[in-house]
């Protein structure tokens, strides 16, 4: 057992669960830079753990913190600090948030704050995106037509997203 994966496993996901505002989508840039990092696993096999987190119950960056966690020390346990170093932060800053809750309710300087993060959250989900769009995983003038008549249906007609979801996946299969 090498103990310096699990330590380093759990300084990344620290960071990650730290720093990672805006929710999985916000944080892949974030998990895909620490993987580049320490070398745990391939741009490919990223791709797939993504998916699956996309596919599996609960947040994408806490399923993928698991699968990276396990994949990087092979065993349930570099799963379990993984997990648990992801969503540490976020536990300890809420248990002080929730103390100081009503002696910052309507505080400009904590409105400016989150006002300023927003922007942050929407480059690192626009970060993750251009990591995702590699070769490997066959981004083509196909992928955007099903993107853009997927976002039409979206927008201008409403259409259910689970219909839609449908009619990507049955498009995608008869295309590809």
């Amino acid at each position: 057992m090498d103990i310096e994966v699990y330590i380093q496993l759990f300084i990344a996901f620290f960071k990650i669960g730290l720093f990672g505002f805006g929710g999985g989508y916000a944080i892949l840039s974030l998990i895909q830079h620490e993987i580049d990092k320490y070398g745990w696993i391939s741009q490919a096999e990223f791709t797939d753990v993504i998916a699956i987190s996309q596919m599996t119950p609960g947040p994408i960056g806490i399923n993928s913190a698991t699968y990276v966690g396990y994949a990087a020390s092979g065993s349930v346990l570099g799963s379990v600090v993984a997990t648990f170093a992801i969503v540490l932060p976020s536990f300890i800053i809420m248990i002080t948030l929730v103390k100081f809750f009503f002696r910052l309710q309507g505080n400009k300087y904590m409105e400016w704050a989150l006002s300023g993060l927003r922007p942050t959250v929407i480059g690192l989900i626009g970060a993750a995106a251009v990591v995702l769009m590699t070769d490997e995983n066959f981004i083509d003038y196909k992928s955007f037509i099903i993107f853009g008549v997927a976002f039409l249906l979206t927008l201008r007609y409403k259409v259910h997203p689970i219909l839609i979801i449908l009619l990507a996946g049955l498009t995608g299969f008869i295309l590809y």
